[in-house]
């Protein structure tokens, strides 16, 4: 393989672990706006499919170049709740 060739196919595995993190990104950022409305509804919510979705992208971050995320709590939903209805 010629060094061009070898920057391709690492550039196409950063692409590609670029991609994957964005997905799952979207997947965890949709799980805390539907916890946000939930908590601002006065209905009962969860966590556990927001730190699901951490848990993928932290997994998928020990493989390559994209950061992790931390956990979310309920505080911190109630927080973000309480911010975005001002």
């Amino acid at each position: 393989m010629n060094v061009h060739e070898a920057i391709t196919n690492h550039t196409r595995k950063q692409n590609a672990h670029l991609e994957r993190f964005l997905e799952l990104e979207n997947e965890r950022e949709a799980a805390i706006e539907e916890a946000i409305a939930l908590c601002i509804a006065g209905e009962p919510f969860s966590v556990d499919a927001i730190n699901a979705a951490t848990d993928r992208i932290n997994r998928h971050a020990r493989n390559g170049i994209s950061p992790t995320r931390v956990h979310v709590t309920p505080d911190m939903v109630r927080e973000a709740a309480r911010i975005k209805m001002k």
